[in-house]
Order: structure tokens, then C-alpha cells, then sequence
């Protein structure tokens, strides 16, 4: 991928020369020295969104599920602008050389694979399957995810943390999916988690964030990165969602699920492009009254 072409999010400001203003998955923005807070709550950084040593520009991560045919999933995936998609291990053909296995699509677009564990209700059930990502993909990358209610797919919180606590000790770059509680996000960072993976609303709903002030608390909470995962319905959500300073967001069904996935995408790409840079400017404050926009100092006849 081009590292030109797509742009970076600025985070509250463009370095002169340069777009170079991306995150580290795992490094602290607190206590660092490379990393400058502001009174509001936004914070710079000269680093890149990095995964197990690879850079990624783009703050959006896609799902592969739900498309009506791989040839819409490759084309809403390059209109998106991602280069890092998710892929359910336990739900997919491995297989890489048959036209008929995603695998095979998302290896000619040279996609970055995020292997997950969904359809894992237990952590012995989503450690196995990571294991299996690891083999099959040779990838430490791993999103994981354990339900704990079929009908709403909340996540297990405490099976999730007891996979996490296992699989960083194993070598993995861990990324939990959770809910929207910053208690748990405290003990999935301690336990070693590269993100937090909390959920905006219940998978698939397109609800968009529920509950902005536990997202905003829980990213002040822990000092890795946060990507909303789950709920995001539209661009306006993934706006607002991005706005909320988070460093990324995954979706799946808001796209494949569009009347014209690829339409979505595009537009999801533009979304959060455009929350990231709201967020980094620093929007206006709100007020009850208005303001005038221009002065009214030296007004004729005043």
C-alpha cells in the first residue's frame, strides 16, 4: 500500500513537510516522551498505527462476513481504503488456491490479515482457534473474541481476559473484543492486550454508539489504543465515533449489509477520515445562545 496516497489523521496538527502523525498499537500515550496531552483531552503523536511491526495508515478495519459474493467483498475492501481485515478463522475455507476461499481474494489484494475468534463461547475454544490462526496464517495478530450470550453476542468478559492473559504469554499481539466498560479495559491492558476492542452496540445492530461516556472514560482509562469494534451502522456513526478521540474503528455488517457495500465503504473511509481530523482540530464549544460570527465593533451607523 502507498503511503502517500491515502493521507494520515492528523492529531491536532500536520507537521510541517510531512503527514506523520500515527499511533503504536501497545505503547503507552502516557508517560511518554513522544506523546504531548492537552488540556482538552487530545494528544499528538509522531508515531504510526503499528501491528506487529507493520504500519498502517488507514484507522479503519474491515470484516469480510455477510458480502454477496467475493467479488463485492474485494471491491468494497479496496474502497475502503483498509489495509487490515478481519477474518473468522473458524467460519472460512483456509484453503488459499481455490477462487471459491476469501483467502484467496484477500491474498491478490495483498491484505493484512486479522485473524478472530469468533464463534468461540469458551477460552479454551478461542486460545485453540488462535492457535489454529497462528498455523494456518502465520500471523500473531489476533482478535479475540468470546460470546457469552448467543442472542445479544455480548462478549464473556472474563473469558476473554483469562484467553488474553494466555495468549500474550504465548507470543500473541492480542486485541480483546469487550464491551464498553473501562474496569475490564484496565485488566485486559494488564494482561497485556495490544488494544481494546470495545463495542459501540450489539454486533450487527447499527445502533451506533450507545453509550459515548464510557467509550470516552474507557479510552482515558487505559494508555493502549482503543478501536471501537461493533454497532457502527453509517458514516455519521463512524464520524461521531472517531470524534470521540478513539484511534480506530472495525465494522462489518455497516458495509456488507449496505444496499451497495461499496458505496458504504468509501463513505466509511471518508467518515472516519474526516471524525479523526474533527477530533485532532478541536471542535467549538457549546453554548445556549448564539454568538455572532463576525465583529460587531465599528458597524456603520453604530
Amino acid at each position: 500500500m502507498g503511503t502517500s496516497d491515502r493521507g494520515c489523521f492528523f492529531l491536532g496538527r500536520r507537521l510541517t513537510g510531512t503527514s506523520d502523525s500515527r499511533l503504536v498499537l501497545g505503547q503507552s500515550r502516557r508517560g511518554d516522551a513522544k506523546t504531548e496531552r492537552t488540556l482538552e483531552g487530545r494528544f499528538m503523536s509522531k508515531e504510526y498505527l503499528e501491528l506487529g511491526g507493520e504500519k498502517f495508515h488507514s484507522r479503519l478495519i474491515v470484516g469480510t462476513g455477510k458480502y454477496s459474493s467475493n467479488e463485492v467483498m474485494t471491491k468494497a475492501i479496496e474502497a475502503s481504503g483498509a489495509e487490515l481485515v478481519t477474518v473468522a478463522i473458524r467460519r472460512v475455507s483456509l484453503e488459499r488456491d481455490s477462487t471459491e476461499s476469501i483467502l484467496y481474494h484477500l491474498d491478490k489484494l495483498g491484505m493484512r490479515l486479522l485473524p478472530n475468534t469468533a464463534g468461540c463461547f469458551t477460552a479454551k475454544e478461542a486460545i485453540r482457534t488462535a492457535r489454529l490462526a497462528r498455523e494456518a496464517c502465520d500471523e500473531r495478530l489476533i482478535k479475540v473474541e468470546v460470546i457469552g450470550d448467543k442472542k445479544t453476542l455480548f462478549p464473556d468478559n472474563e473469558a476473554t481476559l483469562e484467553a488474553t492473559r494466555i495468549l500474550v504469554k504465548e507470543g500473541f499481539i492480542a486485541l480483546p473484543y469487550t464491551n464498553d466498560d473501562p474496569v475490564m479495559a484496565q485488566k485486559l491492558e494488564d494482561a497485556g492486550a495490544a488494544a481494546i476492542m470495545p463495542l459501540a452496540a450489539p454486533i450487527g445492530s447499527g445502533l451506533g454508539v450507545r453509550n459515548p461516556y464510557n467509550i470516552l472514560i474507557l479510552r482515558e482509562a487505559v494508555s493502549v489504543p482503543v478501536i471501537v469494534d461493533a454497532g457502527v451502522g453509517t458514516a455519521s456513526d463512524a464520524a461521531i465515533v472517531m470524534e470521540l478521540g478513539v484511534d480506530g474503528v472495525l465494522m462489518n455488517t455497516g458495509i456488507a449489509g449496505a444496499a451497495d457495500p461499496v458505496a458504504m465503504a468509501r463513505a466509511m473511509r471518508l467518515a472516519v477520515e474526516a471524525g479523526r481530523l474533527a477530533y485532532g482540530a478541536g471542535r467549538i464549544p457549546k453554548k445556549l445562545y448564539a454568538t455572532a460570527s463576525s465583529p460587531l465593533e465599528g458597524i456603520l451607523g453604530s
